[in-house]
């Protein structure tokens, strides 16, 4: 991308928006954090993941590790990089139970993707299998998750470059 996905412009704020459902919202920022929290909207908590450089399993443990002073029973983990990916997403996801032990991801056509909703009992597992760039992916493979398609809202599919090429999230 050349720069911090965080601070391409409306990125940070469509991926904030994406969470409207949710009670509280926390961004993680990594590399550029200083330049980004002026980006970050009013009322929105703030968690900067000092090891950034270690990928976005740093931010991860970050975020979550903030999450588990709170009185939270679950979170939604999302990416930045997502632009097609809204509201309708996440109250998908947020439809399902607000059981501590419940995982689920949204899915495109059957594929899994972002968004991830980890019930609290996951927390500490997640983070502590979240190294590199891999966040959450391990982890998961080893547990149940729910798959809620979410196919006909989005893609699912984040951008990589500034020309919009994208991979799969």
């Amino acid at each position: 991308m050349g720069r911090p996905k965080a601070l391409v412009e409306g990125w940070l704020a469509h991926a904030v928006s994406s969470l409207a459902a949710c009670d509280d919202v926390l961004v993680v920022l990594g590399a550029g954090a200083a330049e980004a929290r002026g980006l970050v909207p009013d009322g929105v908590q703030v968690a900067v993941a000092e090891d950034w450089a270690e990928g976005m399993g740093a931010s991860l443990r970050a975020g979550l590790w903030h999450l588990a002073r709170s009185a939270s029973t679950r979170c939604v983990v999302t990416l930045v990089d997502l632009p097609d990916v809204d509201a309708r997403v996440v109250d998908r996801l947020l439809e399902r139970t607000e059981d501590p032990s419940l995982l689920a991801r949204a899915a495109y056509d059957g594929t899994p993707g972002h968004p991830v909703l980890l019930g609290r009992d996951h927390w500490a597992g997640v983070a502590e299998a979240a190294v590199g760039d891999q966040g959450a992916k391990a982890y998961l493979r080893t547990h149940e998750v729910v798959l809620v398609e979410c196919g006909d809202l989005a893609t699912g599919r984040d951008q990589d470059t500034p020309d919009g090429a994208s991979g799969p999230s």
